[in-house]
């Protein structure tokens, strides 16, 4: 037997101890080679400066019997210099998926990886742990992806991405799509990216459907992972993922789908969809929890922060899990309009290009009501937030934020006919539409003179960098952070979205092009250093001392035939925010 220093080990999750090893046991046996597969390749997650978190799913080739396996850590790609072997097992229950911790690594080194079961031997990962607590690293440098609908479009950012130098990589949601064939996601797809079928997905209307079960949600990530692009991601780089909406359902609140009115409760969807994100996400268990027995949507925990010795702070919040309903709801603003409180889809209005006036009325009669302002955190992960970023004494205070911290008004009082002469809230799922909580927490950035805050955003499928401030005026407010948003890697652009629901009415002729459009929403939000709607892509992040340099990288569409570019890349954008300062400086088209 191995001799370890520590193991504790569970059908679900196994934290090991880094130590002497003497001989290997466990996945070997002596099946012949081609009785099990890793067809998901592996991954790493969660690097902390002496732990790292390993996953893999190995499944049986035929049978469900459970697979026994190891999981082998090492300081070199020989696998000559081990550091820990661990026994696992993977089962039905979870998909045949497993993750071990392994504790006691080294800060700032690079480790190699693979499991072993029987005669079959997985590909070879490599991780680096992140810097010791009391170290002051020159440099880190990092991506942040988001938004990678399989339906549409192509993952060229993905080929991109895997020839950087990174440390790790951060996902801040959409990692999957719950839907198959819905109105969005018409558009045409690369075709590598077939068309998947859900084993007990929901129809939605017309050829669309959504994934209702723990076997959809399953299938879904099993799809995407099997594209040999997301896997060398996985392969070459820990990941930090958190999750926003499509992991669940479209503009979700807790365990509510938005698809029509009635917002309608979703308890057991919401479960498995928990369920199949922890199944399939290398996360650090020993940090948070999931606990299936526990009978409420809210049976997982996922929000939690990383340190990059001096340097780097990163902290991840869940915008989704405890938020409360939108403002200004469905139903009731289709009642205020005779429509459908039930069955109708009145997200123009509700969610999208809400009247402010509207908002604000919503708001102070839902604050009464609940003795709250409405919030998209929840009370206790406010202050776990607060006290976090209080708390931390590194350069750099890196938000992981889902939804666009920037503000994005349209004022349309004197440029259109009633009743559309108003001033809007572009996008109120964001946190636009819920400004008293989005005011709490900014305020208490200024209140306590917390410094160098950086917000990395995905989730509206587009490039925006804007300076934020304690309150919604840019006139008389104080900057507090910079909100750099993330183009999503495939997703159909925010500019897109906004130019097929615009026909036929006054805000037409606002996005009549893409250029058309950046220009009235900088106009209208002096605030903006930069943006670019109509995009895909990926960013990456240089971390210094003295400057956090973002690069966003724009990939090309696809080709008139429907292929994926051989060239994927259209064109990288530098913008480099100084220590001490929240002041973005732009160079467009580098090199």
């Amino acid at each position: 037997m191995d001799r370890r220093g520590f193991i504790r080990s569970a059908a679900y999750f196994t934290v090991a101890g880094a130590g002497v090893l003497v001989s290997a046991c466990g996945g070997s046996d002596s099946s012949p080679q081609g009785m099990y597969a890793f067809g998901l390749g592996v991954a790493s997650g969660d690097p902390k400066d002496s732990s790292i978190v390993f996953w893999t799913r190995c499944a049986p080739i035929s049978g469900s019997a459970p697979v026994d396996l190891r999981l082998e850590v090492a300081l070199d790609a020989t696998f000559s210099r081990p550091v820990a072997l661990v026994d696992l097992q993977a089962v039905a229950a979870y998909d045949f998926t497993v993750r071990a911790k392994v504790t006691g690594l080294a800060p700032s080194t690079a480790y190699f990886y693979r499991f072993i079961a029987g005669s079959d031997t997985s590909p070879a990962g490599q991780a680096r742990t992140a810097p010791a607590a009391a170290s002051a690293p020159a440099q880190l440098r990092f991506a942040w992806m988001t938004c990678q609908d399989w339906s549409v479009n192509h993952w060229g950012a993905m080929e991109l991405m895997a020839k950087e130098e990174l440390d790790f990589i951060v996902h801040l949601g959409d990692y999957i799509y719950e839907t198959v064939g819905a109105a969005f996601q018409a558009g045409a797809a690369e075709p590598a990216h077939g068309k998947i079928t859900l084993p007990n997905g929901v129809a939605m209307g017309g050829a669309a459907l959504h994934a209702n079960t723990v076997d959809d949600y399953r299938t879904l990530y099993r799809t995407y992972r099997g594209d040999p692009r997301l896997q060398e991601l996985h392969r070459k780089w820990p990941m930090v993922v958190i999750w926003d909406d499509h992991e669940f359902s479209d503009d979700c609140w807790q365990d509510h789908q938005t698809y029509s009115n009635a917002n309608v409760q979703q308890t057991a969807r919401r479960r498995a969809a928990n369920q199949a994100w922890a199944e399939y996400m290398p996360v650090d268990w020993g940090d948070v929890s999931f606990d299936l027995n526990k009978a409420s949507y809210d049976n997982i925990r996922i929000y939690r922060d990383f340190r990059f010795g001096s340097l780097l702070h990163l902290v991840m919040t869940d915008q989704r899990l405890y938020r409360d309903d939108h403002i200004v709801g469905e139903a009731a603003y289709a009642q205020m309009m005779g429509n459908d409180p039930v069955n109708g889809s009145d997200s123009i209005g509700s969610r999208y290009f809400v009247p402010q006036p509207l908002l604000q009325q919503f708001e102070a009669a839902a604050t009464q009501a609940r003795g709250r302002a409405p919030s998209i955190l929840g009370a206790t992960q406010t202050q776990w937030w607060k006290d976090t970023m209080k708390g931390s004494t590194a350069t750099w205070k890196v938000w992981g934020n889902e939804v666009t911290l920037n503000r994005m008004w349209l004022d349309m009082r004197t440029q259109a006919p009633a009743p559309f002469n108003q001033l809007y809230i572009v996008n109120a799922d964001g946190w636009d539409g819920y400004p008293a909580h989005r005011a709490e927490l900014l305020g208490y950035l200024r209140s306590q003179n917390v410094a160098n805050v950086v917000a990395i955003t995905g989730d509206l499928h587009a490039f925006q960098c804007g300076v934020v401030y304690d309150n919604a005026d840019p006139a008389t407010g104080k900057a507090v952070a910079v909100d750099f948003v993330s183009a999503g890697i495939s997703s159909s652009s925010f500019y897109q979205y906004l130019r097929a629901g615009s026909a036929g009415t006054p805000l037409a002729p606002l996005v009549a092009t893409p250029q058309t459009f950046d220009g009235v929403l900088r106009l209208n939000n002096p605030a903006f250093a930069y943006v670019d709607h109509n995009a895909q892509g990926y960013a990456v992040a240089t971390v210094t001392a003295a400057a956090f340099t973002v690069v966003f990288n724009k990939v090309q569409p696809l080709n008139a035939d429907g292929s994926k570019p051989a060239a994927p890349l259209a064109k990288r954008t530098r913008i480099t925010v100084r220590a001490g300062t929240n002041a973005p400086v732009v160079e467009d088209n580098v090199a």
